[in-house]
């Protein structure tokens, strides 16, 4: 199949930046969209121009690096799907498809597609962790969790901080990755010491990291490739409003 790409081109920060359209021909419909830009960066080499920056790594939905906004939809047109894992088959010969990087006020555009997510780590350090007494680690089975509550905390712990959430939403805001961080830990007896500060540091660092404020679009839950749902947002104000009701 041939097809058209226009693809966001940015030599760094400071750099405006522009839409670049490049012809890519003979492309397998089994090939993945990170496949393709693949081609095209080969293509560029050859031809002594500059390859298209781009984040991945895993190539198999487990990392979350392989941020791309394709057609306005972040990660592309199917649902539960990352860029690595979505296909040319699902596209059309002729087509032409637009490829930007994440658009967020707290992800600055590094290069091309590649834009800095440190943001997101700032908000895991405010309060992403547990207590860890040292000593001999305790059994699997010491502490009972009920199923419901494990089931639950597992469905927040698959969020791969991709930030498609931030990319999709008209406020760039991050409640749902900060919301799922915050429920997967806030479920288990683990994570139950620091239960209330948990939610007032990492809400402060998402705040002073620039991400917007949540209005309850929904975008986020849409475009996640983990299918987070948007209650666990309402389970974080809940939360919230309980710490600090204690402070």
């Amino acid at each position: 199949m041939d097809i058209k790409v226009r693809v966001w081109r940015q030599s760094d920060s400071n750099d405006r930046g522009r839409m670049v359209a490049y012809d890519v021909k003979d492309i397998s419909p089994d090939a993945s969209f990170l496949e393709m830009i693949d081609v095209l960066n080969e293509k560029l080499i050859l031809d002594g121009d500059d390859p298209i920056a781009f984040d991945h790594d895993c190539r198999e939905g487990i990392c979350g690096a392989c941020s791309m906004v394709i057609n306005g939809v972040a990660h592309g047109p199917e649902k539960a799907t990352t860029t690595c894992q979505l296909h040319m088959r699902h596209f059309s010969d002729g087509d032409v498809i637009d490829v930007e990087p994440w658009r967020a006020a707290a992800f600055p555009v590094i290069k091309d597609l590649v834009v800095d997510r440190t943001a997101f780590d700032k908000i895991i350090q405010a309060g992403g962790y547990i207590s860890a007494p040292t000593g001999t680690a305790p059994d699997a089975h010491a502490a009972p969790v009920p199923k419901k509550d494990a089931d639950a905390a597992f469905e927040a712990a698959t969020c791969i901080g991709c930030g498609a959430c931030v990319a999709a939403c008209p406020n760039g805001s991050s409640m749902l990755f900060t919301a799922a961080k915050i429920t997967h830990l806030g479920l288990v007896p683990q994570g139950q010491p620091e239960r209330d500060s948990r939610v007032v540091d990492m809400l402060q660092a998402q705040d002073d990291a620039g991400f917007g404020g949540c209005t309850n679009m929904g975008e986020c839950a849409e475009v996640c490739p983990k299918g987070i749902p948007l209650s666990l947002i309402g389970r974080l104000n809940s939360d919230y409003r309980k710490a600090i009701a204690k402070s």
